[in-house]
């Protein structure tokens, strides 16, 4: 196996935990969240949502498993905030693919192209 095929092997298997735990419509609500209102409590994640504060909670460790988030303990208090670092994996690897689509495409393109001129120059002929 050569190197570049191992790497993007490693890439995915490092990619899919988080795209997997992205891929609930709940848990990317409370990413969004985070991500928008910086860190929060499970109260204050679960003010003016109809999912129980159990449930925010599952959905906080799904998210934190994959490295997403982490909790700190303020008094009583579990406080969650985004784990940057991991959101940079994914979009390094979502870069890498938009890189890979690119290149597809203009290989097609130049394809496309060839062919097109080829056909013009065998009407001339």
């Amino acid at each position: 196996m050569s190197r570049a095929s191992e790497n993007a092997r490693h890439d995915v298997r490092e990619a899919a935990p988080i795209f997997a735990a992205l891929g609930d419509e709940t848990r990317l609500r409370l990413f969004a969240r985070l991500s928008s209102g910086g860190p929060g409590s499970i109260a204050r994640l679960s003010a003016k949502s109809q999912v129980s504060r159990q449930a925010i909670t599952k959905h906080l460790e799904v998210l934190s498993e994959a490295g997403l988030v982490r909790s700190s303990r303020r008094g009583r208090e579990r406080i969650w905030e985004l784990e940057p670092k991991r959101l940079s994996h994914a979009h390094e690897y979502l870069v890498q693919i938009e890189r890979q689509w690119d290149d597809a495409l203009d290989r097609l393109k130049s394809f496309v192209e060839g062919e097109r001129s080829r056909r013009d120059s065998s009407k001339g002929e």
